[in-house]
């Protein structure tokens, strides 16, 4: 029987993969099909986007179509249904007049938030 023990090391934010006791490269071949995992929910154009504004809360689509300047209806709306549909949004309609539809990231959603952290930071200091 194998283990596989994954080890995370804040001070140098390396990946150290020990596979019976023996170091193996810190990001082996295999890895890239969980990034395009990643990618195949993020990749998206706008959907980084998105996800960053429901980082603060829930939201109606009018608001998120108002922080997403340049974005149409049909794409964000596109781009919210592949975000249910994938586990990473939340939509909650109410019978209103006119209808009232409010978004709000998952528990799986929430998980993004280091991401869109790291990727703040490596913007801010290489963009």
């Amino acid at each position: 029987m194998t283990h596989t023990k994954i080890e995370i090391h804040d001070t140098d934010q390396r990946i150290t993969k020990i596979l019976n006791g023996q170091d193996i490269d810190p990001l082996p071949c295999t890895i890239e099909c969980s990034i395009e995992k990643a990618l195949d929910i993020l990749g998206g154009k706008w959907t980084f986007l998105i996800i960053r504004d429901l980082q603060c809360g829930v939201k109606r689509f009018g608001e998120l179509r108002k922080s997403l300047v340049g974005v149409s209806p049909k794409t964000l709306s596109e781009r919210l249904k592949e975000l249910e549909a994938k586990g990473v949004v939340t939509r909650t309609a109410y019978a209103t007049i006119p209808p009232t539809v409010e978004y709000e990231l998952t528990e799986k959603g929430q998980s993004l938030h280091p991401i869109i952290k790291a990727m703040k930071l490596w913007g801010a200091k290489w963009g």
